[in-house]
């Protein structure tokens, strides 16, 4: 049977019409760039989330970026970041002139350890940077509390995670900002590249919409330089159409989630393969369903062979990415990240997964480690 990791297809069909009714309307305005369509989904998801502010912008990169931008960091400046997680985590620290300051993650739930995080505080230290990974809220009580006695900001790498929570707090409301993605595989997707920042400051907001159309207030006078990270319309117009079913998409991959692990445990593996951990109160979103297995690399080829999709988020943490290497660190410096980026593959969690298809993932791992 074949089970591709994703299937976008079956989301979309069903919301054909509204979609292409959707880019017709902006098609019609001729209005691309700003207007109603970004106006109203940024008050939509700033509901959704419970938030003062939702500021659409690029891509979830961007949106990183552009927060960091807003704190005003840059050159001589530290972030706190976790070595394990998609490159833009880093990346966007760098692009800005600072450091990231690494950091091990809790070998259980793949985030930031927040012990690490409070020893790796400097007073070149300028905001810790959380990820929400696979759908799953970092500790953040201890992480927002160490923050506070560092007296730096949190800014949330919320870019997998919208719609999780954390003990009733959405993801991407209890740090400064809270930055998203709307990348395609993303539980909201939308049809190329997206992001959006979320805040309860006014003046982070006033800033972030500065900074995303080059700093320019009035138009062609800049106080500042940003650069263009605007959110299109047409974008916009297909995530509204897409957002009301995403609490709905969201209970079918958490209700997958379950399915995949009275599999496991019905087939006796789930003491050989380790499944997502679950801690008591927090709202997992399964944008990943991600194990660990031994001999991972095997496993994965043969899975591939027999017509499973599966993808390894992320195969080499940052401290051993060769674009960091002026960074100084070295093989063991992480352990927990190195054994996860060793063992972890992603498997099909996707909403229209059918328990058939589940049933022919679970058999064909259980065949991998016999």
């Amino acid at each position: 049977m074949h089970v591709p990791l994703l299937d976008l297809q079956e989301q979309y069909r069903p919301l054909r019409d509204d979609i292409l009714a959707a880019i017709t309307r902006v098609c019609d305005s001729q209005r691309f760039i700003g207007g109603p369509e970004i106006d109203a989904l940024e008050r939509e998801i700033a509901a959704a989330i419970g938030v003062r502010h939702a500021v659409g912008v690029s891509s979830g990169t961007d949106a990183l970026i552009v927060a960091l931008m807003a704190l005003g960091i840059g050159s001589g400046d530290e972030v706190i970041t976790p070595t394990f997680s998609f490159f833009a985590t880093a990346g966007s620290v760098v692009r800005l002139g600072a450091t990231p300051r690494l950091v091990d993650i809790d070998p259980l739930t793949y985030n930031l350890d927040p012990a690490a995080a409070a020893q790796a505080i400097t007073p070149r230290t300028r905001a810790i940077m959380p990820v929400h990974l696979y759908g799953l809220c970092a500790d953040m009580d201890p992480l927002l509390e160490a923050a506070r006695r560092a007296n730096v900001p949190v800014v949330e790498d919320a870019a997998q995670a919208i719609g999780a929570r954390y003990h009733d707090r959405a993801a991407g409301s209890m740090g400064a900002m809270g930055c998203f993605s709307f990348f395609p595989s993303k539980n909201l997707g939308a049809f190329g590249d997206g992001g959006l920042v979320t805040t309860n400051d006014d003046a982070l907001a006033h800033e972030l919409r500065l900074l995303r159309n080059h700093g320019a207030e009035p138009k062609y006078f800049h106080k500042r330089v940003g650069g263009n990270f605007r959110l299109d319309a047409l974008q916009a117009a297909v995530l509204r159409v897409k957002l009301p079913h995403l609490d709905a998409w969201t209970n079918a991959r958490r209700a997958n989630a379950g399915r995949y692990d009275a599999l496991f445990k019905e087939r006796g593996l789930d003491g050989r393969v380790t499944l997502p951990r679950r801690p008591s109160g927090r709202h997992h979103i399964f944008n990943q369903y991600v194990v660990r297995v031994p001999d991972r690399d095997r496993v994965r080829a043969h899975l591939e062979h027999a017509g499973i999709g599966t993808e390894i988020y992320y195969p080499v943490p940052f401290h051993m990415q060769e674009c960091f290497a002026s960074l100084g660190h070295r093989e063991g410096d992480f352990p927990h990240a190195e054994a996860a980026a060793r063992e972890v593959l992603a498997l099909p969690i996707y909403p229209g997964l059918s328990e058939p298809q589940q049933r022919a993932v679970v058999t064909a791992i259980a065949g991998a480690i016999a």
